[in-house]
């Protein structure tokens, strides 16, 4: 069984393929182009201080806005836990705010929501399929980072 330790630190390395079609997407989604969902998340490197953008599916549910990052703890995900805060850019518009995780109770029922709505793209790093009850979802909430997106004031 994985402790907490060990999935905080587990990610699913983009391959080589995998990081020029998120630049190409990111650049797309920088001019404005793609669907209403997604979006360019940019976030303060905790090292560098430099600013780090990664293409993302903002996910509508239960009347919030939440960030899952289905390839674990990712360097995005890292950042976003030690600053709390990144942008939102989706062509000429940008939107400061704020992330807040969400405790591993709450994920399944978002986590589900998320893989029904966007499986194209993101069903091969769940080890469920697309569709499968919340139940299912329950042991892998600590697998997958979660954050509510608040729009800063």
């Amino acid at each position: 069984m994985e402790t907490p330790q060990q999935s905080s630190t587990q990610f699913a390395k983009p391959a080589a393929i995998d990081r020029f079609f998120n630049r190409a997407f990111g650049l797309l989604i920088r001019l404005g182009v793609g669907l209403s969902h997604n979006y360019l998340l940019e976030v303060r490197g905790r090292k560098t201080g430099r600013t780090y953008s990664t293409p993302v599916n903002l996910l509508e549910h239960g009347g919030k806005k939440y960030l899952v990052a289905p390839r674990g703890y990712t360097q995005w995900v890292r950042n976003v836990i030690a600053s709390g805060e990144a942008s939102l850019v989706r062509g000429p518009r940008r939107e400061e705010v704020l992330l807040r995780p969400v405790l591993d109770e709450a994920k399944p029922d978002i986590l589900k929501d998320y893989l029904d709505r966007y499986s194209k793209t993101v069903q091969r790093y769940f080890p469920v399929q697309a569709g499968s009850p919340v139940e299912a979802f329950q042991p892998l909430a600590s697998r997958y980072p979660v954050f509510e997106v608040i729009s800063k004031p």
